[in-house]
């Protein structure tokens, strides 16, 4: 995967593929077969697109600098479920029959959520987080290509600590 594919503001994507690629380095563990890949669950796959989806988000959030309180409520505005339902719709036109079958999967085992969302919300969020999860596990390089198309930009004031 080239630097100038990803674009300038996308160095989280860059990280993200060395990160998989050092733990793929490490051992072969991240190398699911095809039935490992379906016996994990909606909720498993969304588990581990929460924290690729921060990681990600993090990264991207990272230049120029700015104060960590600052930093952490821009994070924290990315990653909330609300955000994440938004980024799906966004997605949607682009995303393969197989893909939106993933997110239907998802959103269908999704549990309750909290009390301050609606369950539709709270439905495609965890939805958005399977399929970061599964493309993550099984095709880095379209999890690249969604997720440099989502608008992560901030124009908050950084803060004098």
């Amino acid at each position: 995967m080239s630097e100038e594919f990803l674009g300038d503001g996308h160095l989280s994507l860059i990280c993200l593929s060395r990160f998989r690629q050092s733990l793929k380095f490490l051992g072969d563990s991240m190398d699911l077969s095809e039935q490992q890949l379906r016996s994990l669950s909606p909720v498993a796959l969304a588990y581990v697109g929460d924290a690729v989806y921060e990681l990600f988000v993090r990264g991207a959030l990272l230049v120029p600098p700015r104060c960590i309180k600052t930093f952490h409520r821009q994070v924290v505005n990315r990653v909330r479920a609300e955000q994440q339902s938004l980024y799906l719709k966004q997605l949607m036109p682009l995303l393969t029959e197989a893909e939106q079958d993933l997110l239907r999967r998802g959103r269908n085992a999704s549990p309750k959520g909290p009390k301050r969302l609606d369950g539709q919300t709270y439905q495609q969020s965890t939805s958005f987080e399977a399929l970061i999860g599964y493309l993550y596990l099984t095709n880095l390089e379209r999890l690249v290509e969604l997720l440099s198309q989502l608008d992560l930009s901030t124009t908050e004031a950084d803060c004098s600590d």
